[in-house]
C-alpha cells in the first residue's frame, strides 16, 4: 500500500528517519541533482525536518510517501522569507527512492505540495532544477509550472562539471492551473 502523508512530529519515527536518511543518500551518490555534493547524515536530515516542523503554520509544507511502511520519497517548500517575497513560496526538494520509482510518487508527492500551497495561500510556487534533469523537467511542465529563466552553468558538481539551474513557477493565482 501506498501513502503519502504530511510530515508532523510523528510522522517519521528514528528508523523512519534512518531510512529517509538512507533514500537520499543513495540518490546523491547516484549524482540526483538535490543540492547535496556528498550524502547527507542522520544529523543533517533530523535538523531538516526539524527545522520544517519549527517553522510556522503556512510558512512550509513537507510530505512524505510509503510503500508499505518504508519511506518511499519525501518534498518540501518553504515560503520565502523576505517581507516582499512571502506571498511566495519555494519546492525546495522533491526525492523518490531509485527503487520506487516509475510508480507516479513523484507526481503524487508534487500534486500534495501544490495542494498544501493552495492551502497555505501561496500565489507563485517556484523551483529549481539542474538542466540535465530532463525527467524533473517533463514532471513539472506537464502539472503546469513553466520556465521562467536559466542561469547557464551556474551548478557545480563536485566532479566539475557545469550545468544550468533551471527556474519554473506554477501561478496559483492563474484561473484554470492545475488541481484548482
Amino acid at each position: 500500500m501506498t501513502r503519502i502523508v504530511p510530515l508532523e512530529d510523528d510522522t517519521l519515527d528514528a528508523a523512519a528517519v534512518v531510512q529517509l536518511t538512507a533514500l537520499l543518500a543513495e540518490l546523491v551518490r547516484d549524482d540526483a541533482a538535490l543540492g547535496w555534493v556528498d550524502p547527507p547524515g542522520v544529523e543533517e536530515i533530523e535538523k531538516l525536518l526539524k527545522q520544517l516542523l519549527a517553522r510556522e503554520p503556512g510558512d512550509a509544507h513537507a510530505v512524505v510517501a510509503f510503500v508499505e511502511e518504508e519511506v518511499a520519497g519525501f518534498g518540501y517548500w518553504t515560503r520565502y522569507p523576505r517581507p516582499t517575497h512571502r506571498p511566495h513560496a519555494d519546492l525546495e526538494k522533491l526525492a523518490v527512492g531509485t527503487r520506487f520509482g516509475g510508480r507516479g510518487l513523484g507526481r503524487a508527492l508534487l500534486r500534495e505540495l501544490i495542494a498544501g500551497a493552495r492551502t497555505a495561500g501561496v500565489e507563485q510556487l517556484t523551483l529549481d532544477f539542474r538542466g540535465d534533469n530532463a525527467r524533473a523537467e517533463k514532471l513539472y511542465l506537464s502539472e503546469g509550472f513553466r520556465e521562467y529563466g536559466r542561469l547557464r552553468e551556474f551548478v557545480a558538481p563536485a566532479d566539475g562539471r557545469r550545468l544550468d539551474k533551471v527556474l519554473h513557477v506554477l501561478d496559483l493565482r492563474e484561473a484554470g492551473a492545475p488541481h484548482a
